[in-house]
């Protein structure tokens, strides 16, 4: 993924062109900056597999800047699970400036590169939970404080989804990234949520975002 920022623009503007996407100047040097320092410490520690630029770009950038589509108007705190290399999170929070982030990581070196991405990159009302999320269930400031739940998840099981939609409010969404495998809906969504609907998101990769909602109390 080692590429010079010039080479980096050209092909994230190329690739974002390809994905329907038209991206501001100053969002194109902020992920810019982002992807250079993901690709710093990735020589140190394994954030990301994927050593491919465009094919990078694709699932880190473009899968979450086309996911952005669904976010709903006035969402103001994403709670992002797993987080790792920081995305879909971080492109997520540099489109939409104005939401709160939390990132849970369990791993501290990775939850370190988290801290330092956001510091570096000036993301605001940004923070790093390092632990699991099943630990986060016992802190009630939690629960059902979140918009947006996301999740880059192969397979979700009915207990995790379960868990999942405590942090989420009513009406709240959870967002699961997914690859091209699988069905579009889920298998066994758990009774307090119900499957809104699966969309494409980049067409290189397959990948799909499948948005499922906390029912309100009597929906």
């Amino acid at each position: 993924m080692a590429t010079s920022a010039r080479d980096f623009k050209g092909r994230l503007l190329r690739r974002s062109r390809r994905a329907g996407l038209t991206l501001p100047p100053g969002l194109v040097d902020g992920l810019t900056a982002y992807l250079e320092l993901l690709s710093l410490w990735n020589r140190k520690i394994n954030l990301t597999a994927l050593d491919e630029p465009d094919r990078a770009i694709d699932r880190l950038l473009l899968e979450p800047l086309v996911a952005i589509r669904h976010v709903p108007a006035g969402a103001e705190r994403l709670i992002d699970i797993g987080s790792g290399g920081g995305s879909p999170a971080i492109p997520l929070k540099m489109a939409i400036p104005t939401l709160s982030l939390v990132m849970v990581e369990s791993k501290t070196r990775k939850s370190a590169f988290l801290r330092e991405a956001a510091r570096q990159l000036g993301l605001e009302n940004t923070r790093v939970e390092t632990a699991r999320f099943e630990e986060l269930l016992t802190r009630p400031e939690l629960h059902e404080s979140a918009d947006i739940v996301s999740l880059r998840a192969v397979r979700v099981e009915e207990r995790v989804l379960m868990n999942l939609q405590a942090f989420l409010r009513p009406g709240g969404l959870l967002f699961l990234f997914r690859s091209a495998s699988g069905p579009d809906v889920p298998n066994l969504v758990p009774p307090t949520l119900a499957w809104v609907a699966t969309h494409p998101l980049v067409e290189s990769l397959r990948s799909r975002l499948t948005v499922v909602e906390k029912r309100r109390v009597g929906g």
